[in-house]
This record gives C-alpha cells, sequence and structure tokens, in this order.
C-alpha cells in the first residue's frame, strides 16, 4: 500500500511535460516488444547499406603514423596493449576494480562472473537491474558490454598484425549479436550503456578501416546496429529518469551515430539532438566556479570526457562550437589542474568506474588524464605541467599536429595557492613550504536533485602532503549489495562528527537520501602566512533533540592545521570523530596518534577535550576504485556528552617519528560572559600558540584574557613576547587587563604576523584601530591534565 501512495505521491509532483514524456515511453516499450514478437524489422536494409563519413579524430591514412607514435614514446603503452589483448583473447577482463575475471570458453553477456549471478533474458524494461539477488552487480555486466576491449583488440592488431587479434574482435562482436537480440536482456536497459557500446564500436571501425581483417558484411551490419543504438536511445533518452551524466552520455552517443552515419533520414536529427542537448547540460550541470554539479570529483572527469571528446568530433566535422562551450570544458579543466597539484585529485562523491577513453585508467591518479588534451586545445602550459607527460588519449584525438604543440608548450609550475570553489562548497588550503601539501574541505552541498552520488561527507577533510595522501576519503567500492553501499559513502566514512551513529542524511536505496544537510559557510580566510575556514551544517535536526555541527579549520602555514568541532543543541549524545588515514602505520599516542608511512615525514595527531572520551584504531577499508578494496586504518575517537560540547584536533607533520610532536590541551580557567573554549600548542624550544572559540557574539573573559572575538588566534615567542594574532569577529582583546587590540567597531577580520608590524592589517579599513606589541605576556592560565 505505501508502494502506491508513493507512486501517487510522485505522479503528483510531475509536470506535464515529465508525464507526457514518461507515459510516451512506456508505450514505447511495449511497442518495440511487440514488433520484436513479430518479427519485423526496425532498419530498413537500403539506409544501412550507406557508407561513413570520413571526419572522425583521425583518417585511415594518420593511422600508421600514430602507431609509430606509441611504439617509440610510450613503448609501455603499447606493450600494455598487446598485453591486455592476450588476456582478453582467453576471455579474462579487467572490469573496474576487479582484475582477471574470467568468463569462460564461451562469454555470457548477461552474467556478473565476478558474484556468480546471472540476468534473465526478459524484455529489458522488466529486469530488476539493481536487485543483487537476482542480477548480481549490474556494473560488473554492464562494464564487459561497453565492449570498450574491443579497441584494445583493434590497437594490439594493428600494432602487431596478428591476426588472432582481429580474428577474437568479430567472434566477440558477432557473438554478442545473436546473445542480444533487440529489446531482450538487461544490456537494452540503460540508454548509456548503449551510448557506451555506441563509441566503442565506431572507434573499431575508424582504427580498422581499410584493413583485409574487417569482414565483408561488417560495415552494413554495424550500421545496422548503431541505427537501432541510436533509435533506442533517441525514444529512451534519461531526460526525467537520470538527468545527468546518464543523459550527457546518451546524447553523445546520438552525436556520434549522427554525424559519423551518412544517408540515413534519421542522422540529422540525431546529430541536431544529441549536440543540442550536450550544450544544453554543459551549461546545466556545470556550476559557475567549473565543478560538477554531482559533487563528484569522478563524475566531473567522466562528464568533462564526453565534453572533450563531443568538442573535437564537432570540430573536424566542421560543426561550429559555441565560445561558452570552451570556456566551460576550460573551467573543468582548471579545477582538475587546481586539485591535481599532489599529482592526484582527491576522492569525494561516487567513483564511478568507468572512463570513454579507457575504463582501465580509473584511479585518482588517471583523472589529470584530461588535462593533456587540453593543454593543446588552450594552449595551456600549466595544463602541461600538472599533467606531467602526454597520454595516448591525446595522441589518438589530435594526432600528430596534437603532440608536437605539447612538446611545444613550456610546463609552468603552477604556484601552489589556496582556493575556494564557492559554488560547489570546496575550500583548499595549499602551500609548498617545506614541502607541498593540500588539505581540502568539503562544505557544498550533498548533491543535485535527490544526491544519488553524493556522500554523507559535510564538512569532512582529506589531506595531502609532498604528493601522498594521508587523510582520505575511502572512496565507492560498490552500488548494490546495500550494505557495502552505504557503509562507504555513510558518514562514519569520512573524517567528520557523526551523532548518535546516524548519517548526516537518510540513504534511501542505492542512489537516493532523504533529509539533506544545509551547510553554511560562515568564514573563508586566505592569507600568506595562515588561512582559517568556519562553517556548520544540520544534517541531524532530525533529532528528537536537534544538534548543529560547527566545525573551524585553521592552517598556520608550513607548520601544522588545527581542527575545532562543536556540537551545538540539547540533551546527551553519542559523537564519534572518525580520522581515515591512507597507505602506512597508524599508532595510538598518550595524546593522540602517530601516521607513518616510507615516502615522506610522519604525521603526528594530537587531540584535546575537555569530554571524557575512548579512542581506538580500527582496522578498516579504502577503495582505490569501484569493487576493489584495501587494507587502511582509522582512528576513532567516542564520547557521550551534554551538549553543547566540543573537541580539537592538531595535525602537525614531524620529521622524525622520535621526535616530541609537542603539548596540546585545553586551556581550564575562571570564566565569565559568553562559552568560548581555548586550546593551547606548545613545542620545545618553538613559540606557544592559543586559539579562543566563542560559541555567540559577546564579550568574555577566560583567565586573564578578555575579548568580543568569535575567533582569536595568538602566537608567542618563549619569552612570551606576542609574535602575531588573526582576530574574526570582534573590537578588542587584552590581556592581564592590558589592552593588545582595539577598534571602534567589531572587523570581520584582522591580523598581526610579526612584532615589527605598526599596526595590524584589517578586512574592514574604517575601522580605527590601536595595538599594543610591547610587553605582551602570555596570561597565566592552567592546562587540563592530557
Amino acid at each position: 500500500m505505501s508502494h502506491w501512495r508513493e507512486r501517487c505521491r510522485r505522479l503528483a509532483t510531475m509536470s506535464p511535460d515529465e508525464l507526457f514524456v514518461r507515459t510516451r515511453q512506456e508505450f514505447a516499450k511495449r511497442y518495440d516488444l511487440l514488433l520484436a514478437r513479430l518479427n519485423i524489422h526496425l532498419i530498413k536494409d537500403d539506409v544501412a547499406a550507406r557508407p561513413f563519413s570520413n571526419a572522425f579524430f583521425f583518417s585511415r591514412e594518420d593511422v600508421p603514423c600514430i602507431l609509430d607514435f606509441l611504439r617509440e614514446q610510450l613503448p609501455e603503452v603499447s606493450a600494455d596493449i598487446v598485453l591486455r589483448a592476450e588476456q582478453i583473447c582467453k576471455h579474462r577482463f579487467n572490469l573496474l576494480g576487479y582484475r582477471d575475471v574470467d568468463y569462460g570458453q564461451e562469454i555470457d553477456w548477461h552474467a556478473d562472473a565476478v558474484h556468480g549471478r546471472r540476468s534473465s533474458m526478459d524484455a529489458w524494461f522488466r529486469i530488476p537491474y539493481l536487485d543483487f539477488d537476482r542480477v548480481g552487480d549490474v556494473k560488473i555486466i554492464w562494464e564487459l558490454n561497453r565492449q570498450q576491449h574491443l579497441t584494445i583488440l583493434a590497437k594490439a592488431y594493428r600494432l602487431t598484425g596478428d591476426a588472432r587479434f582481429g580474428h577474437e574482435l568479430f567472434q566477440q562482436w558477432y557473438h554478442w549479436q545473436k546473445e542480444n537480440p533487440y529489446p531482450f536482456g538487461i544490456n537494452w536497459a540503460s540508454s548509456l550503456e548503449i551510448a557506451f557500446r555506441s563509441l566503442s564500436w565506431l572507434w573499431v571501425w575508424y582504427l580498422l578501416d581499410g584493413c583485409s581483417i574487417v569482414p565483408s558484411t561488417f560495415s552494413f551490419d554495424l550500421r545496422r546496429a548503431l541505427m537501432i543504438n541510436a533509435r533506442h536511445m533517441e525514444r529512451f533518452l534519461s531526460t526525467y529518469f537520470s538527468p545527468n551524466t546518464h543523459l550527457l552520455g546518451e546524447a553523445v552517443g546520438l552525436f556520434f551515430i549522427g554525424t559519423l552515419l551518412l544517408g540515413s533520414p534519421s542522422a540529422q536529427r540525431w546529430q541536431n539532438l544529441g549536440w543540442k542537448i550536450i550544450l544544453q547540460e554543459a551549461r546545466r550541470q556545470v556550476q559557475p566556479d567549473g565543478m560538477h554539479f554531482e559533487q563528484s570529483i569522478y563524475y566531473h572527469t567522466y562528464a568533462l570526457d564526453f565534453f572533450l571528446h563531443s568538442r573535437l568530433l564537432a570540430s573536424v566535422s566542421g560543426i561550429p562550437v559555441p565560445d561558452a562551450f570552451d570556456r566551460t570544458i576550460e573551467k573543468m579543466l582548471d579545477v582538475i589542474g587546481a586539485f591535481g597539484t599532489m599529482g592526484r585529485l582527491p576522492q569525494f562523491g561516487d567513483d564511478d568506474g568507468g572512463r570513454v577513453f579507457d575504463p582501465t585508467r580509473n584511479r585518482s591518479e588517471h583523472l589529470l588524464d584530461p588535462l593533456a588534451t587540453g593543454a593543446v586545445l588552450f594552449g595551456r602550459s600549466d595544463f602541461k605541467k600538472a599533467a606531467d607527460h602526454i597520454r595516448e588519449e591525446t595522441v589518438w584525438l589530435l594526432g600528430a599536429p596534437g603532440v608536437r604543440r605539447f612538446h611545444e608548450l613550456h610546463g609552468q609550475t603552477p604556484t601552489l595557492k589556496s582556493f575556494a570553489l564557492q559554488s560547489s562548497g570546496f575550500y583548499v588550503m595549499c602551500g609548498s613550504n617545506p614541502v607541498p601539501y593540500q588539505l581540502v574541505i568539503d562544505a557544498g552541498p550533498h548533491g543535485t536533485g535527490l544526491a544519488g552520488h553524493g556522500h554523507g561527507d559535510a564538512l569532512s577533510i582529506q589531506l595531502a602532503v609532498n604528493g601522498e595522501q594521508l587523510l582520505i576519503d575511502p572512496g565507492t567500492f560498490a552500488y548494490t549489495g546495500g550494505a557495502e553501499r552505504d557503509r562507504f559513502r555513510g558518514t562514519s566514512a569520512h573524517n567528520t562528527v557523526q551523532v548518535d551513529d546516524l548519517h548526516q542524511a537518510e540513504p534511501v536505496g542505492p542512489f537516493k537520501w532523504h533529509s539533506l544537510p544545509n551547510v553554511s559557510i560562515e568564514r573563508w580566510v586566505m592569507d600568506d602566512n595562515f588561512d582559517l575556514f568556519a562553517g556548520s551544517h544540520d544534517g541531524y535536526r532530525r533529532l528528537p533533540e536537534p544538534v548543529r555541527h560547527r566545525r573551524h579549520v585553521f592552517c598556520l602555514k608550513s607548520r601544522f592545521w588545527l581542527i575545532h568541532d562543536l556540537l551545538e543543541g540539547a540533551g546527551v549524545h553519542k559523537l564519534d570523530l572518525f580520522w581515515h588515514f591512507g597507505t602506512g602505520s597508524l599508532t595510538a599516542t598518550s595524546a593522540g596518534a602517530m601516521f607513518i608511512n616510507d615516502r615522506q615525514p610522519a604525521l603526528a595527531l594530537l587531540f584535546a577535550t575537555n569530554q571524557d572520551y575512548s579512542r581506538e584504531v580500527i582496522q578498516d577499508w579504502h577503495s582505490p576504485a569501484y569493487g576493489k578494496k584495501e587494507a587502511s586504518s582509522t582512528l576513532r575517537i567516542s564520547t557521550r556528552a551534554q551538549l553543547p560540547a566540543s573537541f580539537a584536533t592538531l595535525l602537525a607533520p614531524v620529521e622524525e617519528v622520535t621526535a616530541h610532536p609537542g603539548d596540546f590541551h585545553p586551556v581550564l580557567s575562571s570564566h565569565s560572559g559568553v562559552p568560548v573554549r581555548s586550546y593551547r600548542y606548545s613545542t620545545p624550544n618553538g613559540p606557544t600558540h592559543q586559539w579562543f572559540f566563542a560559541d555567540t557574539p559577546g564579550d568574555w573573559q577566560l583567565g586573564s584574557w578578555s575579548s568580543d572575538a568569535q575567533f582569536l588566534y595568538c602566537s608567542m615567542c618563549p619569552d612570551s613576547i606576542l609574535q602575531q594574532f588573526t582576530l574574526c569577529d570582534g573590537s578588542h582583546f587584552e590581556v592581564d587587563d592590558r589592552s593588545q587590540f582595539a577598534a571602534q567597531a567589531a572587523v570581520p577580520v584582522t591580523k598581526l604576523m610579526s612584532v615589527e608590524d605598526a599596526r595590524p592589517t584589517s578586512d574592514s579599513e574604517e575601522a580605527a584601530v590601536t595595538f599594543s606589541s610591547a610587553d605582551f605576556l602570555m596570561g597565566k592560565d592552567t592546562f587540563a591534565s592530557a
């Protein structure tokens, strides 16, 4: 009964156009099934006998030159192509994160060979493809049926001249046609998968055009198959089903088929429709800051691949490319270039596992690939530097002229500067001294629509130092299977706080969330010496006693990062703070934990709170690619506390594991005024650092310190003289009743970064300020015990 109520509710929310499209598609499904049962052909033979266009990324004459370049300049790529082709001939495939999957002597195109399950041969729209028990993992089935491995066989044949590879290719292609009659089976259930398969078949045609290995009937049979594909995609576009990369990929499939199949009366319509949707989705799916609206770095690159390939095909086919489309593509490349300063991209949101050109290039370091093509397309030397070297994909897309232009670019070393993608809510703290680092804060929306590819990661952070991922997002691992899906996308799998064992939103099925959190950005300051972020989310407002999580992240450049978490609300709640580490060794210490790997300095994690808490190192998992799990370690800090409650974490790289990372404690002193929390950090023979966080606006006093600032940071030399300070949303602060800073009104941010400065800088030029640096002494506050 609830199922029908939900369907009625959904119908009531549909626009007239959505209701019309969905109704038409329901009739079309059954009409196609009726035609199949009556054995009525969908495509006329005379239309299927027309030629293909010569306008592709490369011509028949270009292929030998490209192959020579691969052999001479990218020999490891050539060797890998041949090695993979040998495995494909044995029907052993690398699918997503699964390696060497054996499909036996005769390939079952409807089977998930990893989990030993097989889909039925019902009409495609009657197959419950997300039901793991009845189908298995549909992504594994569909990954095989994208038939991107056929392009590997084609390239291996061209590289070696070995006829085995060509015979295997065509044997598999014709076997697939026989085993997947339209419209039966799971391989017709997703128009996106049909688009991928169409692109693979087109690449095979242009790779083997003019070769004697090609069967005489293949041109006719391929055109017929592609026209059936295009007809299906046009009728069953994901306009309302999944209007994201599904709709985009389907449009790309239509555009390629419509552009490359000459003589069909439908081809021009497919080309026009596909190109129209591509341009439309570039405007709709890409946010003003250049980030894709799925809030996933993988889907960002996935969409960028579609846009790049379509744009280049349009160019070689004489189709005008709007300047706005180029600007969108370049902005998307800018995002990858900015995030890619560590040699790989941070991971947030779902990891789809698929790629347009080479599906085995599906790890975070491979997501930099489009920069090589972008460097040539837009003449960007910074893209070349971030890409580091040319990719095989760029060679095929742009040919010898593109290779030449790539090498002519002078690789400009990008400056590591902090930045924010404000539309998508990513705030990134960067620096290069003494080693490059990048800390990413995810403060964006959960995702678009029902946030199907978003994770419960509001205010989560990731940290990379010197190219190594230290604090990580554990990835995706699976889309089906229930428990594993929710485990990897849930809040406890991310570097943030979980309340009462709940996710920040409620997962509903594998691709839906309810009660999405609203994230607010309260402060973002970038400075030569420090960065400061403050934000909050209301993901736990659905509790009987609602809770709001507020997080500050303060980076003193080249020194350390402080993360302060405040849980606001009422009542007693269970609070869990998670820190997920990359490959290496994590050991608990008396003050927190120490993380070590073989490639860079250790990372000390120091923890401070006034609450009683437990701490444990958990042997955990992370997923570097869809379907693959690797061991990792997680630090979990837990407490039950009366709210409001707070705790602080300090992250500090240390050169020697045996070195003392310093002392980090909450400051306990007599208090008056609005609630304020303070922490102090000191190292042997180094400065002392102290922070103050006020819960609400107003005056406060803590021991010998007093102010109305909502955030205050001070650094003191070993002789207790003020070295630097930063104050936010305040007008004054004093120590031992001596004024250190005063303004006529509260200033958003003011900062003094050396005792030689005559006056602090301020974001408010109109505020009159006074400042005294002479004889600045530390307050005589007491520390909580460690």
